[in-house]
């Protein structure tokens, strides 16, 4: 049954609620930015003090709450009274697990770029690259930007990568490195599983540093700052790159998978992680909206790409690999297996 519609616009088909399905991210996105979350903590606020914690104009800030619980995110206890959900609070930074970077991030800074879509597409280019000089980008006016990507970024339990660790069998290695590992889930999840490995972390400065409470106290674990673009530290057998090629257009991605060829043994192995896409979209497919929804923010974002298996296959014969096998690790994610050539 078709929903209603609003005002004069057309009834809500499925494709009109997909036209309007930002409204969602932008309420959420100024709870955030506004510290709505904050300001009621554990117990009940009315409109007017949440309004004057978070600089708000108080009639708008009650609509805004009035709308967030029409979602689930806050209650109305009483009328102009509102307490945060279960759901709703984790949009708090005080909280463990807090959500707030992964709103920001999503909803506000990477969606500045995916608000030029279409000038991507037309150019093939991503939104830094399109966006006209005198418009500064979300991310160049956000003082705290790498801090959240980090928060967003490698920050997971490692229980949440184990399934990666079990989908390739890593008894035989001796020393895993865990290339632009981020903060350190994956490689953990690999020790985790396999006492008798060392693993090596590998990324840029400010990332190592963040990693280093993940691993203070694992001496099994050497935390290295290296830009791979430049080098890749020797040392290992087996070297993973989880969502770092992707971000890449192939001759950055060849540089990268060049310098691990030159880190690496004779015998040594690459594990590429990835989403990898199927030679051919048929049908409408949630599992596989997410792998192709992110291809779109590669595009949008950073000029990278989401890859098929043939693709992988030129990618990684131009930079002296084969590939040795493709397994999948999970229901959207896959490892790519290549070993020297």
């Amino acid at each position: 049954m078709e929903q209603p519609g609003i005002g004069n616009v057309a009834p809500n088909t499925a494709l009109i609620q997909m036209a309007m399905s930002f409204a969602r991210s932008r309420m959420v996105c100024a709870a955030a930015r506004l510290g709505v979350a904050d300001a009621l903590g554990y117990g009940v606020g009315s409109a007017d003090d949440v309004a004057a914690t978070c600089g708000a104009d108080p009639d708008a800030l009650y609509r805004l709450l009035r709308a967030l619980a029409s979602i689930g995110i806050t209650e109305e206890t009483a009328p102009r009274l509102f307490r945060l959900t279960a759901m709703g609070n984790p949009l708090r930074r005080d909280v463990p697990g807090s959500a707030w970077p992964a709103v920001v991030f999503w909803a506000d800074l990477l969606a500045d770029d995916w608000s030029l879509l279409t000038e991507c597409v037309r150019a093939g280019k991503p939104a830094r690259e399109v966006r006209a000089p005198a418009l500064p980008s979300r991310w160049s006016l956000e003082p705290d930007g790498n801090a959240i990507f980090r928060a967003v970024m490698g920050t997971a339990p490692a229980q949440d990568y184990a399934p990666i660790a079990r989908a390739w069998d890593f008894s035989r290695a001796n020393v895993v490195a865990d290339l632009g590992g981020g903060g350190g889930a994956l490689i953990q999840a690999v020790l985790d599983l396999h006492p008798h490995i060392r693993g090596i972390l590998v990324d840029l400065e400010p990332s190592i540093e963040a990693a280093k409470p993940r691993f203070a106290g694992v001496p099994r674990c050497r935390l290295v700052a290296a830009d791979l673009t430049e080098s890749v530290p020797a040392g290992a057998d087996v070297y993973m790159l989880k969502h770092v090629v992707h971000g890449c257009r192939d001759a950055d991605a060849i540089r990268i998978l060049k310098n691990c060829r030159a880190a690496m043994p004779e015998n040594g192995v690459l594990l590429i992680v990835e989403f990898i896409l199927p030679p051919l979209v048929d049908r409408a497919d949630p599992k596989l909206e997410i792998r192709l929804m992110s291809d779109m923010n590669m595009l949008a974002v950073t000029g990278g790409k989401e890859r098929g298996e043939l693709e992988w296959k030129a990618l990684l014969e131009a930079a002296a690999f084969r590939v040795a096998g493709v397994y999948p690790a999970g229901s959207e994610m896959g490892i790519v297996e290549a070993r020297p050539m």
